[in-house]
């Protein structure tokens, strides 16, 4: 008999097995509210496929005024959370429209309270370490789905589960790869972050004695040099043209693409060991997670009675 084409030595993990627990999560906590909570979002784009998605209210609005509607979702009670489909103006315009969002309706996590914890590795908002701190969805996908695939080792102490694991990300742009590399290396991975201009090592350096990450520039490495050396290979490149070259691979890494391109051919089965081609169902969920944080009641209250002080001297264990 001859041998399949494929053996059974690469699983393929699809998104919809991965949403399933959080699902259940997400769906406990609602039960716990009174009512149901809104998440208005803001399209000032001319993206289709920001149309389809989950049912929420989405409302259209004309560029020059998305910053009016925003100040008003902020002040309207009946609103939980706000989201915003970027880009709008392609400039410096859409970072300060992303701090314009109030920090407790902030559900993607892209304002600075919340940027500045995840860069500093600040778990939680609050000095009692019970608020935990909103992370941005994508970057906070990619680390369930790492979760649910036991990349984590739930031996070692919350900060430390992935010390011992080498991890290249193909994407360092400032909303998902970028934030992705920190939240990975503050967990205790070697990151090679990956992008056009060239490739920085993110850690907590030898040992992962230090509290936070660091960045170094890897002079003269290119992604070559990463693949060999990762045990995880996680991707976001937008483009059909872009392929990560399956020989280069370590035998048996884990693939992980977040693209809406596919990233990785078809042979990546034959070298990966485990490999997910999609995460956005695992995102949404993530995002739903979120909303449900900011509308439990007293969220507000522990933001304002926050002392970030504090929480940077207990930070122990984040969002997951």
């Amino acid at each position: 008999m001859e041998a399949p084409d494929h053996l059974a030595s690469c699983k393929v993990v699809l998104a919809g097995s991965i949403a399933k627990s959080l699902q259940i999560e997400v769906g406990k906590g609602l039960s716990k509210l009174e009512r149901k909570p809104l998440l208005v979002g803001f399209l000032a784009n001319k993206d289709p496929s920001a149309r389809f998605g989950f049912g929420f209210l989405l409302r259209e609005v004309d560029r020059e005024e998305v910053e009016t509607h925003i100040i008003a979702a902020n002040q309207d009670e009946a609103i939980d959370g706000i989201i915003v489909y970027y880009p709008i103006f392609n400039s410096r315009q859409d970072q300060y429209l992303q701090q314009l969002i109030s920090v407790e309706k902030d559900v993607e996590g892209l304002g600075h309270r919340y940027i500045f914890n995840m860069y500093q590795n600040i778990r939680f908002l609050d000095s009692e370490n019970l608020q935990k701190s909103i992370l941005p969805c994508t970057p906070l996908a990619i680390v369930k789905v790492l979760e649910y695939l036991k990349m984590y080792n739930t031996i070692l102490p919350y900060g430390n589960r992935l010390y011992g694991h080498s991890i290249t990300v193909v994407n360092r742009s400032e909303v998902v790869g970028r934030p992705l590399a920190a939240l990975l290396a503050n967990d205790g991975a070697s990151v090679y972050s990956v992008d056009v201009d060239g490739v920085q090592q993110f850690t907590r350096g030898e040992g992962i004695k230090k509290r936070r990450h660091e960045v170094v520039e890897k002079e003269a490495w290119a992604l070559e040099d990463c693949l060999p050396l990762s045990d995880v290979v996680i991707t976001g490149v937008p483009g059909k043209a872009f392929k990560i070259p399956t020989n280069l691979l370590k035998e048996g890494a884990v693939c992980i693409n977040f693209s809406t391109d596919k990233n990785f051919g078809p042979e990546v089965k034959d070298r990966a060991s485990i490999y997910v081609p999609a995460i956005g169902k695992v995102t949404i969920i993530v995002l739903l997670r979120n909303l449900l944080q900011t509308s439990t009641p007293g969220f507000e209250k522990r933001l304002d009675s926050a002392d970030n002080g504090q929480s940077l001297r207990d930070a122990s264990s984040r969002a997951q």
